[in-house]
């Protein structure tokens, strides 16, 4: 069983960047503590209890609980899920590619400098990792996963066929949200590149996220070309 929290390092002996996000901050009391700090600074609307349960409720009715369930990740999912697993590796999808779509004044930003986060749009395709979560444990494990990934609602939670192997597997993924008051799907190339590279806030610079991305990316062999070149544009504007 692979370990919640999972950062192990790249085979390539460069080191990812620890993004400070454990699954002990994944319970509801801490939840109910950034829903406090949300409502004060007015920054992020953070999505009630009930309502994100609506949702995971809604999204599992769709699976066959005797089934076990496979995660398909795109970006931080890939080396820190936080969520426990039972087996794990590249895959790819289709219909869907990652793009920096979503302006964060928190996390790894600030109301003067807003970070960007990654997010599947529509068309092309995207290389990514697939996680299986065992039955037993599905139930519990999404909880984890929705306190993650559905806490503002900045996410659609979708299904897709994901290339795994010589297999093809059903899985779980979650694709911006359209309606979100912070996605924002045209924003200009020069735009991204100064956002990633200036911003900073709690779970530390935008860059760094960049930064773990593309060295997943190189441990899996994907050759994910529009990564490594705002990765490169990046570096450049902050050196």
């Amino acid at each position: 069983m692979t370990g919640a929290g999972e950062t192990g390092q790249p085979k390539s002996g460069r080191r990812y960047v620890d993004d400070g996000l454990r699954r002990e901050d994944l319970t509801e009391g801490r939840i109910n503590e950034l829903i406090r700090e949300s409502d004060q600074s007015g920054l992020l609307q953070i999505l009630p209890e009930a309502e994100r349960e609506a949702s995971r409720r809604e999204t599992l009715a769709r699976h066959d609980r005797t089934q076990d369930l496979w995660i398909f990740g795109y970006g931080s999912l890939m080396w820190n899920p936080a969520f426990h697993h039972a087996e794990a590796g590249g895959a790819r999808i289709f219909g869907y590619h990652r793009r920096f779509c979503m302006w964060m004044p928190m996390g790894r930003g600030s109301p003067e400098r807003p970070g960007m986060m990654l997010a599947l749009q529509r068309g092309g395709s995207c290389h990514g990792r697939a996680l299986r979560i065992p039955a037993a444990q599905v139930e519990a494990e999404t909880r984890i996963v929705w306190r993650r990934e559905m806490i503002a609602g900045g996410y659609c939670p979708t299904w897709v066929r994901a290339e795994y192997g010589d297999r093809s597997v059903r899985a779980l993924t979650f694709v911006a949200n359209p309606l979100y008051p912070r996605y924002d799907g045209g924003v200009p190339l020069k735009d991204t590149v100064r956002a990633i590279a200036t911003a900073e806030g709690r779970l530390g610079r935008c860059r760094d996220y960049l930064h773990n991305l593309v060295m997943h990316l190189d441990d899996l062999g994907i050759a994910d070309g529009q990564m490594h070149q705002l990765y490169k544009m990046v570096e450049a504007h902050a050196d």
